[in-house]
């Protein structure tokens, strides 16, 4: 019997402590959360945990709070423990609520987002990312239509290469960079820089189309694709990569030389690698090479060692790029610098 007690005790600590080994709590860290408005699930999860994008290990088995469309204002976040395991919990109303697998109608335009939407809306419905093919085909703007030499907003324009069978509302791109895998020279994809949208109000050739919204001013050569209805996500489970993915930063939206957080990031790693939305990467400076003032070798360099710098989560993905909204940055952050499992 002493053999069998000593095996349970054996396993219980050993579970115990990889479950401590992946979710830490954060010293000091609160026993109770109310829930504002520009709250995000990943600042409230940070409050408690070291690692925040741990937040479903301890949230999942709650049912209320299993769904992230279920988190409002006025919830209470509140720290308990389970059989000695940290659980966060929430509370609504005067209790805390059950839920039992049903049907339920819930105003996710009131549910706090996981990360900023605000940072990373504009990159949720448009393509951005394309072949080479897609852009030298696509349809272009010829001319203003009011002979404006700058067009923008409730301006108009022709285009060449639409027709109603498209449907009546569009994109306006202009063709940018290839992405260009650091490592192997492979060409992942071409960036389509989003300019605005617009309603056909003639259809010919040219058509006539009315600009409605603009980023930037929209210039004879622009490119014109139709909206799409894409599989975009507002809401994400934050979750380590399911294999040992590696990769590095290649782009920064807005081409900054130095990044820091929330800012948008491109990654050389899409759904070819296994990448999905919400994947969490460690964020590393790459050393530097540098000469050696030291040794006797002539030309002598050494190679710095990787130095963490923060944390990003993927938003949305592409088949062989991703974009990523960085949650924490220790340090500034550098296109080329390397992307791992956390």
């Amino acid at each position: 019997m002493p053999i069998f007690k000593s095996l349970a005790l054996t396993l219980a600590l050993l579970a115990t402590a990889a479950f401590a080994d992946q979710v830490v709590l954060k010293e000091g860290h609160p026993d109770r959360h109310v829930v504002v408005k520009g709250d995000t699930l990943w600042d409230i999860s940070e409050q408690f945990l070291d690692s925040p994008w741990l937040w479903p290990e301890i949230w999942y088995v709650n049912p209320q709070i299993e769904n992230p469309h279920l988190i409002y204002p006025g919830d209470i976040i509140s720290l308990v423990y389970v059989d000695g395991k940290p659980q966060l919990r929430v509370q609504r109303g005067k209790g805390t609520f059950k839920l039992s697998p049903q049907v339920r109608s819930e105003r996710l335009d009131k549910a706090i987002p996981t990360i900023p939407v605000d940072a990373i809306q504009q990159f949720l419905t448009q393509p951005l990312v394309v072949d080479k093919d897609t852009l030298k085909n696509a349809a272009y703007v010829v001319s203003s239509a009011d002979e404006h030499l700058i067009v923008g907003a409730g301006d108009r324009a022709y285009v060449r290469g639409i027709d109603a069978g498209q449907g009546a509302r569009y994109h306006v791109f202009r063709p940018g960079d290839a992405y260009i895998d650091p490592d192997t020279g492979e060409i992942l994809g071409y960036e389509a820089l989003y300019l605005g949208d617009g309603d056909a109000q003639k259809f010919g050739d040219p058509s006539t189309l009315k600009l409605t919204r603009t980023t930037r001013e929209i210039n004879i050569g622009d490119r014109v694709m139709p909206m799409t209805h894409e599989d975009v996500h507002a809401y994400f489970t934050p979750h380590v990569p399911h294999n040992d993915i590696e990769g590095r930063i290649i782009s920064v939206v807005d081409g900054v030389s130095q990044i820091g957080q929330y800012q948008v990031v491109v990654i050389n790693r899409g759904k070819r690698e296994g990448v999905d939305v919400g994947t969490v990467f460690a964020v590393s400076q790459a050393g530097a090479l540098i000469p050696d003032q030291v040794s006797d070798e002539r030309n002598a360099t050494v190679q710095l060692p990787d130095e963490r710098a923060g944390v990003l989560m993927v938003f949305r993905t592409f088949e062989k790029v991703s974009f990523g909204l960085i949650m924490k940055a220790t340090s500034a952050l550098h296109v080329g610098d390397k992307i791992s499992k956390p």
